[in-house]
């Protein structure tokens, strides 16, 4: 039931303002509204979906505000790859038959990590996938009461650089085989 409850606030803007009217669930619900779409341009397809944060003040308005700035950039910059790709193909002896056979995929997505009825945080991916792929991630923590971004200072102190370099520092330590090769590069 949860998940037909959270498929239908995603899918269905109707669904989602009725829920928002609902005693103590609705401040969940109005934390974050979700655009989607699928768009396709010849070979370029966009699969986007888009969270709105929908609360008062301004903080909610800049944040989406930024993420739909993103999105528009990400889309023409897609675009204009896949022209600078066409262009480049074709000047390299790539045939219209070997062209037709390629596509890009755009993919804006999010994930929320955390809400509550006065704090969000989630975030939003933003990719491209054709015969190379790139990923930028973009992380919103907003604490809706306060209309402010929560900070790692805030949570973890004024110490909060230290902190998370010990954190690394630890996490790194951990995933060192006996032979002293980790995932990460040697400190020299």
């Amino acid at each position: 039931a949860c998940m037909v409850m959270v498929g239908g606030l995603n899918v269905s803007p109707p669904f989602a303002a009725a829920a928002s009217d609902v005693p103590v669930l609705g401040g969940l619900f109005q934390i974050l509204t979700v655009r989607n779409y699928d768009a396709e341009d010849g070979q370029v397809n966009q699969h986007v979906s888009v969270p709105e944060v929908d609360a008062e003040g301004d903080l909610a308005q800049q944040v989406n505000a930024e993420i739909q700035e993103r999105v528009d950039a990400l889309t023409a910059q897609a675009q204009q790859d896949w022209e600078d790709y066409r262009e480049v193909f074709f000047a390299t002896g790539g045939t219209q038959q070997q062209w037709d056979e390629r596509e890009m995929d755009v993919i804006v997505d999010y994930e929320i990590k955390s809400q509550s009825e006065n704090a969000v945080s989630f975030t939003v991916d933003f990719g491209e996938g054709w015969v190379t792929a790139a990923q930028e991630r973009y992380c919103y923590n907003l604490d809706l009461a306060e209309n402010r971004d929560i900070t790692l200072r805030d949570l973890l102190g004024d110490a909060w650089v230290e902190r998370c370099n010990q954190a690394v520092q630890s996490y790194i330590a951990a995933h060192t085989d006996e032979h002293g090769y980790t995932l990460f590069f040697d400190s020299e």
